[in-house]
């Protein structure tokens, strides 16, 4: 059963927006719940009193409204980039802080270090991009949407959005293997 588009250019704003709502509020609390934590539900509000405001300029050519309204969050995302970039380089700081806590059989602890340094690596990889490069990255990742749906979000070509995620893919393999040689760790061991 396939799902009708709408256009919520028209029609009474109150069953339109309460169709997107009930469509869409879900996967755009758990994609801005992924980003920036207790912030989402007000975010996703924000999102849907923009849309609601800003209705006249949806474009149904350039997608449907799911791409649409995660534009809209993704915009408003960026005035709290700031806040995201230094809980994500905290939380890499934190996990490498612990990678030294820990005593006991050598194989559990070998496991968890592991684990807890790609954490860290990770954490750190993605606070050290760009904001348009990691918009590709986390509406990919974290709200599960395609490279087409991405570039509708945020009104870019869908070749831009490939070549950004094979840019980030890049970017957080040569930062691990930056970081893992300041560190002296080998590669292997992750």
């Amino acid at each position: 059963m396939g799902v009708v588009l709408l256009d919520v250019r028209h029609g009474d704003p109150t069953v339109v927006f309460a169709e997107l709502f009930d469509r869409y509020q879900e996967g755009l609390l758990r994609y801005l719940t992924r980003r920036v934590g207790p912030v989402a539900d007000d975010l996703v509000a924000e999102t849907f009193v923009a849309a609601l405001t800003g209705r006249a300029a949806f474009d149904p050519d350039r997608g449907g409204p799911g791409p649409w309204l995660y534009g809209i969050a993704t915009n408003l995302l960026r005035h709290h980039l700031r806040h995201e970039q230094r809980g994500l380089a905290a939380s890499g700081r934190a996990a490498a802080g612990r990678l030294s806590s820990y005593e006991g059989p050598a194989e559990a602890i070998a496991g968890v270090v592991d684990a807890q340094r790609r954490v860290a690596l990770l954490a750190d990889g993605i606070a050290a991009l760009i904001a348009n490069d990691r918009d590709v990255l986390l509406l990919t990742a974290w709200a599960g949407l395609s490279s087409t749906e991405v570039a509708a979000a945020l009104q870019i070509p869908v070749g831009t959005v490939r070549s950004r995620l094979h840019r980030v893919r890049q970017h957080l393999r040569t930062h691990e293997q930056h970081r893992l040689t300041l560190h002296r760790v080998e590669p292997e061991s992750l």
